[in-house]
């Protein structure tokens, strides 16, 4: 899972609202990246550093630029049986009250389909728990 959340250039082909990605830089295991959003009408790029700490089995994205005041989202991986416990975390707040407005529930709604994009996307590349022995419930 972890692979797959770094792995941002991929993104377009599984998260809905992602229709480009692009790495700037690159320095060890920090790089900062643009992504191009779509929700609707809203059309925005903006740029992130992320951090991969394999050691901490972390991820985090600080916001560098575009509409917002501040972004700031934080994965965490455990390990469990037969798979990973993905826990993420995002604060943000829109630059402008009125595309705040306009725009925060339609992304409120975009961060929980990214979180069932990842997932259907882990289960794509990885099988699903069943697939790999885990017994159902």
């Amino acid at each position: 899972m972890f692979a797959l959340v770094a792995d941002v250039e991929r993104y377009p082909q599984f998260l809905p609202w992602c229709v480009a990605t692009r790495i700037k830089s690159r320095e060890g295991d920090t790089f900062t990246a643009d992504l191009l959003a779509s929700f609707g009408a809203f059309r925005e790029q903006f740029t992130s550093r992320v951090v991969l700490n394999h050691a901490g089995k972390e991820i985090t994205v600080d916001y560098l630029d575009g509409p917002f005041a501040h972004l700031t989202n934080r994965w965490h991986f455990a390990a469990v049986d037969g798979g990973s416990m993905v826990h993420f975390d995002i604060d943000f707040a829109f630059k402008s009250k009125m595309l705040e407005t306009l725009i925060s529930g339609v992304f409120t709604r975009a961060v929980v389909k990214m979180a069932s994009s990842f997932d259907a996307r882990a289960h794509a590349l990885y099988g699903s728990p069943a697939a790999l022995g885990e017994q159902p419930l």
